[in-house]
């Protein structure tokens, strides 16, 4: 009888043993595969950055937000992309229909946020008013994916939180690991 016990004792164990071993391995895949979609995604920004506008990564903006910073966060994607949810206290300015008398009430000194889907409009954007004397200006790394990937919330044109997301296109929702793509 004793036999026997011990025998049964070391299946367990092993069996939990190697539950534990499968468990770990899991995480460690699901944890290394995060990241390298983070790398992917970071390395496909590399594309589109011209790097003229300095950056804030979306903890930064967000510590800024719950401090209660004086900031202007101006959303430079399409009107119906806006409608659809925007960071919480953003201003439309468009990109094709975007002209700095939008922004006329901002003093030069002021912090500015521009941002869009990925960051690539809003560089250009952010190029416009840097180009007016605008000496605070940041583009949001990674757009409204980055953010909404990191957690961060969204409001929709009610002002209601939101997990919508208009991403542009189908090419950039790849990105969006969070929240609910809209196209």
């Amino acid at each position: 009888m004793p036999m026997l016990k011990l025998s049964i004792y070391h299946t367990t164990g092993a069996s939990t043993i190697k539950m534990r071993v499968g468990l770990f391995i899991s995480f460690l895949l699901i944890f290394f595969s995060a990241k390298a979609q983070d790398t992917a995604y970071d390395e496909m920004l590399k594309t589109y950055y011209k790097n003229t506008v300095p950056t804030i990564q979306p903890a930064d903006l967000y510590k800024r937000m719950l401090r209660g910073d004086i900031m202007h966060i101006l959303d430079t994607r399409m009107k119906k992309e806006f409608e659809v949810s925007t960071l919480p206290g953003a201003q439309h300015v468009g990109f094709l229909s975007f002209n700095v008398k939008k922004i006329s009430d901002i003093k030069k000194d002021e912090l500015v946020i521009v941002y869009c889907t990925i960051g690539a409009r809003s560089e250009s954007i952010g190029e416009k008013i840097q180009d007016k004397g605008y000496k605070n200006v940041y583009n949001l790394y990674g757009g409204i994916i980055q953010w909404v990937n990191s957690g961060y919330p969204l409001v929709n044109a009610e002002n209601q939180k939101t997990s919508d997301v208009h991403v542009y296109s189908k090419d950039w929702g790849q990105w969006l690991k969070k929240g609910t793509a809209v196209y």
